[in-house]
C-alpha cells in the first residue's frame, strides 16, 4: 500500500522505554532547505507514495520546519568508549529520532534526522552536519547495501544556505537515516557505567522482542542476544575486510546491536592495497586502521559483554566472546574462496592468500581492481601492467591455476561466480569529493549518477567504465577527518 506522508503507520516503540534513555527535543529547522536527493527504495520499504518525495510538505518535514501531529522527536542518550576512553557525556549530539515507521510487513523503521540541530548532548557542538559528510554516508549507506553489506541507509539528503563553520565555512545538511534500530553498544554501558542496572533487563528485553524474538524461548535469553551479537559483528568486520572497507571510527558508541555499518564518518575503501591504512587523519596510534577492525570489534565486543555482567555470569561472557574469531575466520575465508573463484577449502590456502596481499602491498596494487581484473585472467601477462614484480606475481599466478586445477567449480561457472563476488563500482574517495565539489556549487548531478552507479556494484555498466578505475596518483587513500 502506497501511502502520504500523513497516512504512514506511526508508533513509538522506542519512546515506551524508560525516559532515561531519551529527552525529547523538536528539531531546530534548517534554513532554505532544497532536496539533493530521495531514495525511492526506502520510501517503498515504508509503504510511502513516491509522488511524496515531491511534496513540499516532504521537505519541510524532514528539514526540521514542520511536525506531524502524531510525531514527538526525541535524542537519545547512550555512551562509549571513544578510541578505548569511556566517555559518559555521549548521547544524539546532531541527530534525533524523529519517528517510527511499521510497514505492511509489520517491520518497524526508524526515521532518524542527522543535522538537526542541539540538543542536550550537543555538548560544545552546533548540532549540524555539513553536507559533504551527509553526501558520503548518502552515498556509501546505499553502496554498501547493494554489496550485501549490512547497513543504515538513508531516504533522502537535504541541503541548505545555512553556514556551518567546520574546518572552512561548508552549508548545513540533514540525512534521514533508516534504520530497524538506532540502539548501540554505547546504550547498554550507559546502564552499567551510570549504575542503573535494573534497566539492563528493560533494554534487553526490548531489543529482542523487536528484533530477535526467536530468543524469546532460549534458557538465558540474554546470554542468546550476547551471542547474536557477536555473530552478527564477526559476519559484518569479515564482509568489511573482504571489500577493502576502512570504517575509521569503531568507537563502542557507533556500534549496532544489529550488527550494521553504523554512523559513517571517515570511512574509505582501499586504494592501493596496505593493510595498515588508517582513513581518519585523528586517528593518531592507527587504533581504528583497516588490519585491526577485527580486533577492535571484539575489543567493543567485550566492552558490552562488561556491560552485560549483571545478566550474565563471566564465565559465560568469555566463553561467547571465544566464538567470535573462528567465527569470523570461517566467515573471511569463506569470502575470500569466492572472490578466488574457489568452492572449497584447502589447507594451502591461507599460504596462497598470503602471498598475494604481501604482493598487492609490495606493488601498490589496487584491491578492488585486481581481483576484478582476475576474473577475466587466464594468463598472468594480462595483468603484469599492475605489477613492478612481474615475476613474483607470475610464480604466484602458477601456483593460483594449480590450485584452481584441484578445484570442482568449472572454468565457465568459476569467472561468473567471481564476477558476482567482486565488485566493479565502490564509492571511491576521489569519486566521492568530485560528487561534493559540484553539489557545493549547487550542481547534485553527480550525486544522482554515482547513487544509480552503486546500486548495480557488480555489472560492467561499460558506459560508466571510468567510474570503476583508481585514481590518478595524489589522490589515493586521502586522510578524512569525522566531520568529512
Amino acid at each position: 500500500m502506497n501511502n502520504t506522508l500523513e497516512q504512514l503507520n506511526y508508533v513509538s516503540s522506542f519512546s515506551q522505554l524508560p525516559n532515561v534513555f531519551y529527552q525529547q527535543v523538536t528539531p531546530t529547522p534548517l534554513q532554505q532547505p532544497k532536496l539533493v536527493h530521495a531514495n525511492e527504495n526506502i520510501a517503498a520499504l515504508l509503504n510511502l507514495d513516491i509522488n511524496e518525495l515531491q511534496r513540499d510538505e516532504f521537505i519541510q518535514l524532514f528539514s526540521g520546519n514542520t511536525l506531524l501531529n502524531n510525531m514527538a522527536p526525541l535524542a537519545m542518550k547512550y555512551t562509549g568508549h571513544q578510541f578505548g576512553v569511556y566517555n559518559p557525556a555521549l548521547g544524539d549530539g546532531r541527530g534525533l529520532l524523529l519517528a517510527q515507521v511499521k510497514n505492511d510487513n509489520g517491520v518497524i523503521w526508524d526515521l532518524h534526522l542527522k543535522g538537526a540541530g542541539k540538543t542536550p548532548y550537543s555538548r560544545q557542538g552546533d548540532g549540524r552536519a555539513v553536507l559533504r559528510s551527509s553526501i558520503r554516508e548518502y552515498l556509501c549507506s546505499e553502496a554498501m547495501h547493494h554489496l550485501g553489506i549490512a547497513t543504515t541507509r538513508a531516504l533522502c539528503l537535504i541541503d541548505s544556505e545555512e553556514p556551518v563553520w567546520r574546518e572552512r565555512l561548508e552549508t548545513g545538511a540533514i540525512l534521514v537515516r533508516v534504520s530497524e534500530s538506532h540502539i548501540r553498544f554505547g546504550h547498554f554501558e550507559y546502564l552499567y557505567h551510570s549504575n542503573q542496572h535494573h534497566l539492563l533487563p528493560v533494554l534487553a528485553d526490548a531489543v529482542i522482542a523487536q528484533h530477535y524474538p526467536h530468543l524469546v524461548n532460549e534458557p538465558e535469553p540474554y546470554l542468546a542476544l550476547f551471542k547474536q551479537v557477536i555473530s552478527t559483528t564477526a559476519t559484518l568486520i569479515a564482509q568489511w575486510q573482504g571489500v577493502g572497507f576502512c570504517h575509521g571510527v569503531m568507537n563502542t558508541d557507533n556500534m549496532s546491536i544489529l550488527g550494521q555499518t553504523f554512523d559513517y564518518g571517515p570511512f574509505a575503501f582501499l586504494d592501493s592495497y596496505q593493510a595498515d591504512y588508517i582513513c581518519n587523519h585523528s586517528d593518531y596510534e592507527g587504533r581504528y586502521a583497516f588490519n585491526r577492525q577485527a580486533d577492535i570489534a571484539l575489543w567493543n565486543l567485550s566492552a558490552l559483554g562488561y556491560a552485560l555482567t549483571p545478566l550474565i555470569s563471566k564465565q559465560a561472557l568469555n566463553d561467547a566472546l571465544a566464538e567470535f574469531e573462528p567465527q569470523l575466520i570461517s566467515h573471511y575465508r569463506q569470502l575470500m574462496q569466492s572472490k578466488l573463484g574457489l568452492s572449497e577449502h584447502q589447507e594451502q590456502d591461507g599460504e596462497l592468500i598470503r602471498r598475494l596481499f604481501n604482493l598487492l602491498a609490495a606493488n601498490q596494487v589496487d584491491y578492488t581492481c585486481f581481483f576484478r581484473r582476475l576474473a577475466n585472467t587466464v594468463g598472468p601477462e594480462q595483468m603484469y601492467d599492475l605489477f613492478e614484480d612481474q615475476r613474483g606475481f607470475s610464480e604466484w599466478f602458477d601456483t593460483y591455476t594449480l590450485r584452481l586445477s584441484q578445484d570442482s567449480m568449472p572454468a565457465s561457472t568459476r569467472k561468473l561466480s567471481m564476477l558476482s563476488r567482486n565488485p566493479k563500482y565502490i564509492l571511491r574517495n576521489h569519486l566521492a569529493q568530485a560528487a561534493i565539489e559540484q553539489a557545493e556549487q549547487g550542481n547534485y548531478n553527480e550525486i544522482a549518477r554515482l547513487f544509480a552507479l552503486l546500486q548495480h556494484p557488480f555489472d560492467e555498466q561499460m558506459e560508466h567504465h571510468q567510474y570503476s578505475l583508481p585514481p590518478v596518483k595524489g589522490a589515493q587513500q586521502r586522510p578524512l577527518s569525522c566531520s568529512s
